[in-house]
């Protein structure tokens, strides 16, 4: 073996005459062989071992002796079962093999039956081919013209719906099949472009003819419709909605469907005003409109707030209507249409307006309605537009009458002011006519800052009220003093002008009147301020002292000369001013005590000591000067001018 370890050299030759050496016997070399073998590397040794082991089993003399035989014995046993095995595997292949030349024999009968039945049906194959050709061929035709037909053509439950008799009514189904022949009528253009224009032409005249038959029937059911909605309420339902929308194809129908509603709808609310006027809801609750016909303002207020609810509602119906369409102008038609319907109301509402009015409630009350008639007017124009035309020309009517009634009112009262003027109260205040003319002013300017129409038109008015009621007045102020003093005068006209912008003072766009009423009150309180001043100064002793020096010139001489300006005199005179200046209060004229503003009054007595202080002041510059000649001025005058202005404040 190859593992083994390698062989021991040959023996050495025996010499003669000495005994065999140990490694020269076959035993030893045997044995030595036997133990230099290696069993870990040689497997088959291994294995034989391991075989051995499964028989020998007894390792005794007898069995070692018969070890040889009894492996022979074995060796033969297997090899006859392996005979016997093969022997059957033998006897299989050879039955698989009769089985195989069995099949071959019957492919070979099938095959030479198949070639001659292939023989025989050659004809029948190539005919049955062709056949299967032309069956494929019509079956495309037949898939095209299905195609064709479904496309081009409606089907007859599509029919029926469309040519439906006059009482069937008009459901979803009806548009989807209208829908379906204007798409067949769209798409047979198509075959115009090809070679098909014969079946073209055909299929686009049989669809216009269905087409005009079926939008002959949805006006007919869409008309009858219209003419059912005649109820205060009316629901508008979305078959409604959607025949609108196929009918916008056909502008004359369509504009017919809507002057049908309008008329319609213009009963109803027609019927409905007269309803709310005489009958009120149901059950009585609202009562009827006319029932407050004795208050002016509640009673047109009540008829425009259920005319701008009906507008309203109106255009919500013609909305709902019209949801679906498409086509340009909707807007337009909405607002003609409520404007049409609105129309029948115009003929009632102005009677009644005009009846309110012309009985003349009182200049507060037509304002009142003037500026609500306003108001409507822009809310209602809102809602519709300016299409609505009668309507809103209707309500501007009665705005412009009520307002020409207003302004007439007014200068009613502004002429009968001017007829008879009154003369001025003793205790110069305001007269009762101007009371009663400003507590009617107030009135106006605070229904009219409380209304809801437009800035620049409120503005407007204001100015227009201002000026028809504030002209008058002053000149009625004017000519009742004309008789009086001149501080009288000047106190009733600060009064006067004082209790005006009070009036005024309270409410906007009055900027410019207060501003014009202020420049008059300050020209007046300057009369006061020279009339008090001058007052005291007579009083004071001052007066005729004041005016020589103010009328002294250099060239008369020394002031000290003139007759009434020597020592003694001035002497005098200051003794009369002390009294004054140990009570300044004691010298207020009484037209102060009638003035109604205490800042006025104040304003008056500070600015008039201011000049009595000025005038004491240039007195004291003249005897003080040496070219006067006055001998010890200070004896004379003892008192500072800043002096006389600390008591005096």
């Amino acid at each position: 073996m190859a593992d083994t370890a390698a062989p021991p050299p040959p023996p050495a030759a025996p010499t003669p005459g000495l005994p065999a050496a140990p490694g020269t016997n076959p035993l030893s070399r045997k044995l030595n062989k036997i133990l230099e073998t290696r069993l870990d590397n040689d497997k088959e040794m291994l294995e034989a071992l391991k075989a051995l082991s499964t028989f020998f089993v007894e390792n005794s003399l007898r069995t070692r002796r018969n070890l040889r035989g009894d492996i022979e014995r074995r060796s033969l046993a297997i090899n006859e079962e392996f005979v016997h095995i093969f022997k059957q595997v033998k006897e299989e292949l050879e039955s698989i093999n009769e089985d195989v030349q069995a099949m071959s024999s019957c492919c070979e009968d099938m095959s030479s039956r198949l070639k001659a039945a292939k023989e025989q049906t050659q004809d029948l194959i190539v005919k049955t081919t062709k056949l299967q050709a032309e069956n494929q061929r019509l079956e495309m035709k037949a898939q095209v013209a299905d195609a064709f037909i479904a496309k081009f053509q409606l089907t007859p439950d599509e029919m029926n719906l469309l040519r439906g008799t006059k009482d069937e009514p008009i459901t979803e189904d009806f548009f989807k099949a209208l829908g379906r022949v204007k798409q067949i009528h769209d798409d047979v253009k198509i075959l115009l472009r090809t070679n098909q224009q014969r079946a073209g032409l055909e299929i686009m005249e049989q669809m216009a003819l269905l087409q005009e038959t079926s939008y002959e029937r949805l006006y007919r059911w869409t008309q009858n419709e219209c003419r059912t909605l005649t109820q205060e309420s009316c629901d508008i339902s979305p078959v409604l909605a959607q025949a609108m929308e196929a009918l916008q194809d056909r502008p004359v129908l369509y504009k017919y469907t809507l002057d049908e509603f309008g008329t319609a709808r213009r009963s109803a609310v027609v019927r409905g005003f007269i309803d709310a006027l005489t009958r009120g809801g149901l059950g009585g609750t609202p009562r009827p409109i006319e029932m407050h016909s004795h208050d002016p303002l509640r009673y047109v207020g009540d008829m425009l707030a259920w005319l701008h609810q009906a507008t309203a509602s109106e255009k919500e119906h013609l909305e709902a209507m019209l949801k679906l369409v498409t086509i340009q102008g909707v807007e337009e038609n909405i607002q003609e249409v409520v404007g049409h319907i609105t129309e029948g109301v115009c003929r009632p509402l102005k009677v009644r307006i005009e009846q309110v009015i012309v009985a003349e409630p009182g200049a507060v009350l037509l304002y009142k309605i003037s500026n609500l008639l306003k108001f409507y007017h822009h809310t209602i124009s809102g809602i519709v537009g300016n299409n609505a035309a009668t309507l809103l020309t209707t309500i501007e009517e009665m705005h412009l009458l009520s307002k020409k009634i207003f302004f007439n009112s007014l200068s009613l009262h502004a002429s009968k002011l001017m007829d008879k003027v009154e003369l001025p109260p003793p205790d110069l205040g305001p007269s009762s006519a101007l009371n009663q003319t400003l507590n009617l002013l107030r009135e106006v300017l605070a229904s009219h800052d409380s209304s809801v129409i437009p800035l620049d038109a409120r503005q407007a008015d204001f100015v227009q009220v201002l000026s028809c009621v504030l002209d008058p007045l002053l000149q009625m102020c004017t000519m009742s003093a004309s008789n009086l003093g001149t501080a009288d005068m000047a106190t009733y006209m600060v009064n006067s002008l004082y209790m005006m912008k009070t009036t005024l003072a309270l409410f906007e766009f009055t900027d410019k009147r207060l501003e014009m009423l202020q420049f008059q009150i300050e020209a007046h309180l300057d009369t006061l301020i020279n009339e008090q001043a001058s007052y005291v100064l007579t009083r004071a002793g001052l007066s005729y002292i004041y005016n020589a020096l103010q009328q002294h010139k250099p060239e008369q001489g020394p002031l000290s000369n003139l007759s009434s300006m020597d020592s003694v005199s001035l002497k005098v005179a200051m003794a009369q001013f002390d009294r004054y200046l140990s009570a300044p209060d004691s010298l207020f004229m009484s037209q102060l005590n009638f003035l109604l503003s205490a800042t006025v009054k104040e304003q008056i007595i500070k600015q008039s000591t201011e000049l009595v202080c000025r005038a004491y002041s240039e007195l004291y510059a003249a005897v003080m000067d040496p070219s006067n000649e006055y001998k010890d001025p200070e004896t004379i005058l003892h008192r500072s001018p800043h002096q006389v202005q600390a008591l005096l404040s």
